[in-house]
């Protein structure tokens, strides 16, 4: 692997730190989306706890992150009440609040435990061998064609086929999926267009119509989970005598579809970008793949594929040691609590060996991600294989980073052997 870009050590060295102190989600600097860290570093400097001009907080700090997600009592995730005004009585706002993140207890807990049907131990170890087989076909093709694009052709191909093969979703519907899946994640960023609005209600609309015809057709031909299909095991999932009900059955299957790819998606560019600029650390990882997991947990913290997470307070509470009122919003700042010196020494260097390494990017306390067992899984798996395998792997051009806020994700990145 050869590097295609200096470190972010020596890319700010030097640079004065930018003023926050008009800092908005909904007006940023033309180039916080190539280097977000810049400014979270100013502002956890400047104003930790900072308030914007709609009355919500950004926060910036490990630890004050941690003691929001840690107190679901104080700190709320359901959405109604923010979604209500961006999105009306539109076919997003039913998907967004029904969906298990956006959900507080005792719902969340109920549809979670089902939802775990999923993500079993039994249904994990059918994936892995799937998960390996999938990438050395993808990295076959590679040395056939000689170049790929890093996203399409392999970082988006994997989670993808995973998840519809977990539930059953046919290959040639799958580019659909992947369209839909964007049209409605698009709708979660802090501004929305009319046509962004628009596009996210009908790909609900479509996804919902078309997993009915799934589900009716998984109902008549069930199977027993070694295939690793789960598709069967939510429908008929039931904890305490309760199922899930049709509605959320599926909106599960569109945020299971849609997180499942989306963030993983994010996860292996970046850790192919990143070994290609670290090149010392791609070769300390072919020297000893057993240090695979290591490297996903530091791509998961170095470049977070959620940079955004929201709570609302309950009541008023102090965090931080700073007042705020009940009702307000606070916007955890994930790819900002990652590279918090104060609990990453020396935050701004990407490595592999990183011990602890206690990043948030799966959350923590109840709403963890639930999928973040197969997703390390895909990772270690992806990561080490094209290192292992593809030694002279470049970049034939520079890696084009996705024009959004929440989800940081690279949308090509052209690789050659």
């Amino acid at each position: 692997m050869r590097e295609d870009a200096a470190n972010d050590d020596d890319d700010r060295a030097g640079q004065p730190a930018p003023d926050v102190g008009g800092f908005d989600l909904r007006a940023l600097p033309g180039d916080f989306i190539a280097d977000p860290y810049r400014y979270f570093a100013a502002l956890r400097e400047q104003s930790p706890i900072h308030r914007m001009g709609d009355g919500s907080y950004l926060l910036t700090r490990y630890d004050d992150c941690v003691a929001v997600y840690r107190d679901p009592a104080n700190w709320s995730s359901d959405k109604k009440l923010d979604f209500k005004p961006k999105f009306g009585d539109s076919p997003l706002y039913e998907h967004h609040t029904t969906s298990l993140v956006f959900r507080d207890p005792p719902d969340h807990t109920r549809i979670r435990r089902l939802f775990q049907a999923a993500f079993t131990p039994k249904a994990l170890a059918v994936l892995e061998p799937r998960v390996e087989a999938l990438v050395d076909g993808y990295l076959d093709h590679f040395e056939e064609a000689g170049a790929i694009d890093a996203v399409t052709d392999f970082a988006w191909r994997l989670p993808v086929d995973v998840i519809c093969d977990m539930l059953g979703v046919p290959a040639p519907d799958r580019a659909r999926i992947r369209d839909w899946a964007q049209a409605i994640l698009g709708g979660l960023e802090p501004t929305l267009s009319a046509a962004a609005f628009a596009e996210g209600c009908g790909a609900v609309e479509d996804f919902k119509r078309y997993l009915r015809e799934l589900v009716a057709f998984r109902r008549r031909n069930p199977t027993d989970g070694r295939s690793g299909e789960v598709l069967t095991a939510l429908i008929e999932a039931e904890a305490d005598g309760e199922r899930l009900t049709e509605l959320e059955l599926l909106h599960q299957c569109i945020f299971l579809l849609n997180a499942g790819h989306e963030t993983s998606t994010n996860m292996l560019a970046h850790g192919i970008h990143e070994l290609l600029r670290h090149p010392e650390q791609a070769a300390r990882l072919r020297a000893d793949p057993g240090r695979a997991q290591g490297c996903v947990e530091e791509v998961l913290r170095y470049q977070s594929p959620i940079q955004i997470n929201n709570r609302r307070a309950v009541r008023d509470v102090t965090l931080g040691g700073q007042p705020v009122p009940a009702g307000a919003v606070v916007h955890l700042m994930i790819g900002a609590a990652n590279r918090d010196g104060t609990q990453f020494p020396a935050p701004e260097r990407f490595d592999i060996e990183r011990k602890p390494n206690r990043h948030l990017a799966f959350g923590v306390g109840i709403h963890i991600c639930a999928g973040n067992t197969l997703a390390r899984i895909e990772g270690r798996v992806a990561i080490s294989r094209i290192t292992a395998r593809f030694p002279g792997l470049r970049a034939t051009g520079p890696a084009k980073l996705g024009n959004r806020i929440r989800f940081r994700g690279i949308e090509s990145l052209p690789l050659a052997i």
